[in-house]
Order: structure tokens, then C-alpha cells, then sequence
């Protein structure tokens, strides 16, 4: 049965859940219309002049950069706006945030857009607060004291990054793509209407799915021993997850499917399902160096990249995997072939990335890797050859090449 927490337990050593802090001060406002209230959360927090950062022209179009705006001046605060945030936001536009923000006076920052928008404003409240290069924490040389106060008008259900410490920005004269994370930059509130995320392309809605999902992943994927609760949340958001995108694909203005993915990409990434965890994030760090070298869509990069990974690593715990292939993808128990198990929910995941027009490989996004961009994306990935990568099985320069041919 789904949900049913570890399957064909043996006799194997009880270990004590880890330790673990978890710290969510985010104020969420969920559902229809709750844009109007922005003015009003903005003035709870003491700003008094805001810069309205945001994408594409569609938040114009749609109406929606109008009424933050308008709720903005019935509450008397003044604001100035800064628009162009690209997917895998660029650092040039967070600097140029920066000094209009210094220019101007803003004393708060409100994301209009999805995550990489909020990423964005995330960079310019650091850079804003701490002064000089603020690429200098993404590139790890500094460690930042604190951040402009943010908060957030959700568009797009992928990032979580309303609700989580991290964000992650490009660097286009590097083709570097690198996080930070801290708590000073966790948003004051994030403002949630599904109604929001309606115009959506249908290739959009589904990278932010993927998104959401390797989320959880990330953190699922461990080898800690007694993770049942963390275990029961993260399989249900999952099928939650799965059920709600397939709906989407047939009806894309269906309210309460929208309604629960976006609530999913909150909790997916707020901390909440890797409490008691060692994550992984070793996916995610492969995706990054994709998406810097060739501009490719998160969400797409990672499904893209996911079933090498998993096919790679997965014999460090194949019952790991045959739970997820259970509990998440409704394949039946088989306690005497675990790996064969394993094997089938793998394929499972990547039959419904398909499902939703997803890649399953680099190829499949137009990308014909060369050996020598494979070894560009190991060195970078690898911090020239500094790091590793993983949790679940922790990989060095040579496993990431691996993984990137396997996947190409």
C-alpha cells in the first residue's frame, strides 16, 4: 500500500534519527485575490519604499503588476519597479537592482514572478545590505551579515524559493551557475493565488513540476535509517505531485489541481522533508552547470539528468528506491528483487516525465554533448576538481563525467 513507510524490513541495526533545525518564519496568504493584499503585508513589515522586481511582460499584460501596484499606493507606499528577470537569472540584472535600489532609497523588496525572480531579488537584498560584489557569496569569498527585507507575489508553482534560505544566480561572464543560502533572506511573506499560475505554457507547468518533485527527492533519496514520518510526508506530496500535473495537462485553469501543486512547491522546499535527513542535491549540481553552459530550463534539466543519476548510485541502497518505486510510483512490493524493483520505479519516474513532454536525456533538449564539454561540465561541477557531490553516494569528478555521458 502507498504510504505504508519501509518495505521487507530485515534485522538491521536501529540507528537514532539526526539532528536538526528547522526554521520556517514565512507568512503564507493562499488563494483567490490575495494579490490585493500586498500593500497592506508590506506595510505590516515597515517598508516604505518598495522596488517591484518582475519577468517577462506577461505580469504587465496580465494585469497582475497593476494591482500590486495600485495595493502598493493605497497603502501610501511608494515603490519603483525593475522588470527583465530571466530563467537562470542573471547577476548583471541584480547589480544594476542594486544601485537603482541605492539611488531610490528601498527599504523592502517584492518579488513579482516565480523563482527565479525571487532568487533575483533575494541577490540584490544581499548585495543591497552588505555592499560591495555580491557575486562574492555566490563564489563563496564572503559570508553575508544580513539582507534587504523581501517578499513575494507567486507566479509560477517550481522553486519553493518563497519559502526556503537559498537561491541560486548565473553568472554570464563566468557561465557559472552557483547558490547561497542564509535565513536573512527568507521571504517575510509570499502571497499565493493559483489563479496566478493559469496562462502558464504547458512546458513551464511541467518544469515546475519536475522542479518540485526533484525537491523532494533530493531529500528522500538518503541512507539515514529511520525517517518514517519525513518519509510518509515527502511519498504523499510526491503522488500528490504526479496525480495533480496529469490532470494540468487536460485542464490547465483546473483550480484545485494548481491550488495543490503550488502549495506543494512550498513545502517541498522549506525544510520540512529534510529534517532528520542527509540530503543529496547531487542532481541539482549536475542540472546547475547544464543549465549555465547551455541556458536550458531547470525543471527540464533535471529530468533530463535524474535517471543517470539514480541508474548510477542506486546500488548503495537499492531498497531505497524500491520504496519509492512503491510507495510513490504504485508498483507492486517484490522484498526478494529489490534492485529489479529499483530498476521498475526508476523507469516509472522517467515514463512520467515523458508523460508530461519532459526530457529523459540531454539529447532529448537539442544538446549533442561533445567528451570535451562533458570534461568542462565535470571540472566546473567538481569546483576544479575540490568537491564532491551527493549524499546518498558521494561522487568525485571521474562519477559526474559518468553520469553526464550516461545521460547524454
Amino acid at each position: 500500500m502507498p504510504g505504508s513507510g519501509r518495505l521487507c524490513r530485515g534485522n538491521e541495526k536501529e540507528e537514532n534519527m539526526k539532528n536538526f533545525e528547522y526554521f520556517a518564519p514565512t507568512k503564507v496568504v493562499f488563494g483567490k485575490d490575495t494579490e490585493l493584499q500586498t500593500g497592506k503585508l508590506i506595510r505590516e513589515q515597515g517598508g516604505t519604499k518598495v522596488l517591484v522586481h518582475y519577468g517577462s511582460r506577461s505580469a504587465k499584460a496580465s494585469g497582475l503588476l497593476d494591482r500590486v501596484c495600485r495595493s502598493l499606493e493605497q497603502e501610501g507606499i511608494g515603490y519603483v519597479t525593475l522588470g527583465g528577470v530571466k530563467p537562470n537569472p542573471r547577476v548583471s540584472l541584480a547589480r544594476e537592482g542594486i544601485e537603482l535600489c541605492r539611488r531610490e532609497g528601498v527599504d523592502f523588496l517584492l518579488a513579482v514572478g516565480g523563482g527565479s525572480v525571487i532568487d533575483s531579488a533575494k541577490c540584490i537584498g544581499y548585495g543591497l545590505f552588505n555592499g560591495g560584489d555580491v557575486w562574492d557569496f555566490y563564489a563563496k569569498k564572503r559570508t553575508a551579515a544580513g539582507c534587504t527585507p523581501l517578499g513575494a507575489v507567486l507566479t509560477i508553482a517550481a522553486a519553493g524559493s518563497e519559502m526556503s534560505n537559498s537561491c541560486v544566480m548565473t553568472n554570464e561572464e563566468e557561465s557559472l551557475k552557483r547558490g547561497y543560502k542564509s535565513n536573512y533572506a527568507r521571504c517575510r511573506f509570499a502571497v499565493m493565488n493559483p489563479e496566478l499560475t493559469y496562462t502558464l505554457p504547458d512546458y513551464q507547468t511541467a518544469c515546475g513540476c519536475v522542479d518540485i518533485l526533484m525537491h523532494t527527492m533530493e531529500r528522500y533519496f538518503t541512507k539515514e535509517p529511520d525517517t518514517m514520518l519525513v518519509d510518509g510526508m515527502a511519498e504523499a506530496l510526491m503522488r500528490t505531485v504526479i496525480h495533480n500535473a496529469r490532470i494540468l495537462q487536460k485542464e490547465p485553469k483546473n483550480y484545485d489541481a494548481r491550488a495543490q501543486i503550488m502549495w506543494a512547491g512550498s513545502l517541498s522546499h522549506n525544510g520540512l522533508l529534510g529534517c532528520g535527513m542527509e540530503e543529496d542535491w547531487a542532481s541539482h549540481q549536475l542540472e546547475h552547470e547544464l543549465s549555465a553552459m547551455f541556458d536550458v530550463a531547470h525543471g527540464a534539466g533535471l529530468a533530463a539528468v535524474w535517471g543517470s543519476w539514480a541508474r548510477y548510485v542506486y546500488r548503495e541502497k537499492p531498497e531505497r528506491f524500491a520504496q519509492f518505486a512503491v510507495n510513490v510510483m504504485g508498483l507492486p512490493v517484490d522484498c526478494s528483487h529489490p534492485e529489479r524493483t529499483a530498476l521498475q520505479g526508476i523507469e516509472a519516474a522517467e515514463e512520467f516525465f515523458r508523460q508530461i513532454q519532459m526530457p529523459t536525456s540531454i539529447h532529448e533538449m537539442g544538446i549533442e554533448l561533445t567528451e570535451e564539454q562533458i570534461g568542462i561540465l565535470a571540472e566546473k561541477c567538481s569546483f576544479d576538481n575540490t568537491r564532491t557531490i551527493g549524499g546518498f553516494r558521494v561522487l568525485n569528478r571521474e562519477d559526474m563525467a559518468e553520469i553526464y555521458r550516461m545521460a547524454r
